[in-house]
């Protein structure tokens, strides 16, 4: 018992380790930044899931120091609305970049 404590610990250790890494490679100042910007974009995805107006396979979330990018194909300008003003909703987002094109 004591050893898988002790293993999980280790690895949830180079867990964050590895995300600090990324923090780094991104250009953001701190693991707290990055990981805040993760929260954002999980946060975006989970609403589209639950938003029927959104197709959430087809919009790509991406986050950086607050500023949400949506990339992808909507169906229609309505969605691509959507999309955007759930994304303004979540906490922490500064900005929205709407890069979603219209499928045809």
């Amino acid at each position: 018992m004591y050893i898988r404590t002790t293993l999980a610990a280790a690895m949830t250790a180079i867990a964050l380790l590895t995300t600090a890494g990324c923090a780094v490679s991104r250009g953001q100042e701190t693991v707290g930044a990055y990981v805040d910007d993760a929260t954002i974009t999980t946060q975006v995805k989970a609403r589209f899931v639950d938003n029927k107006q959104v197709d959430a396979v087809s919009i790509h979330v991406e986050t950086l120091k607050g500023t949400v990018m949506l990339s992808g194909f909507a169906k229609s300008t309505n969605e691509k609305n959507t999309a955007e003003s759930i994304a303004r909703g979540v906490n922490g987002v500064r900005s929205v970049k709407n890069e979603i094109a219209i499928r045809p």
